[in-house]
C-alpha cells in the first residue's frame, strides 16, 4: 500500500529537559501483572556500594517496547556499521546478568522485588 502523498507529515518539535542526563549502566525489566504496560528501572550502580539507585523508572506498552527495540538494533547496527562490532564479554556471569538481572513482576501492591538468589551450596 502506497502512502498518501497529499497527506501532510506531522512536525513534531521535541523540548529537552533542563535537567542534566542521567547514567545508567544497569535496567531491570518488569511488566504489570496485567501484562499492559512493560517497565524499565534504569539503575546506577556505583563500585563497592550494595545499593543500585534507579535514575529513571520507563513504562511502556508492550507495542512500544517493541517499537523500542527495534530502533535501538537499528541504532546499533548503524553504530556498529561506522565503528565495528560491540563486543560482549564471555563466560559467566552473563553481561545480560550482571547488568539486566532477572525480570521481576510487581506485587499486588504494585511493588517490584527482584529475584532472591540462594546462597546455599548444593556441593556439601
Amino acid at each position: 500500500m502506497q502512502p498518501n502523498k497529499n497527506r501532510k507529515q506531522r512536525q513534531l518539535r521535541i523540548e529537552m529537559p533542563k535537567d542534566p542526563a542521567s547514567y545508567a549502566n544497569a535496567v531491570m525489566i518488569s511488566n504489570t501483572s496485567s501484562n499492559s504496560e512493560i517497565i524499565f528501572d534504569f539503575m546506577q550502580i556505583m563500585p563497592n556500594d550494595p545499593r543500585a539507585r534507579v535514575q529513571n523508572r520507563i513504562v511502556m506498552t508492550p507495542t512500544h517496547a517493541k517499537m523500542f527495540l527495534n530502533a535501538l538494533k537499528q541504532n546499533l547496527d548503524r553504530f556498529e556499521a561506522k565503528y565495528g562490532e560491540i563486543e560482549l564479554p564471555k563466560g559467566p556471569p552473563t553481561l545480560a546478568d550482571q547488568l539486566f538481572g532477572g525480570v521481576a513482576t510487581p506485587d499486588a501492591d504494585g511493588n517490584i522485588h527482584a529475584d532472591d538468589e540462594s546462597d546455599d551450596d548444593d556441593d556439601e
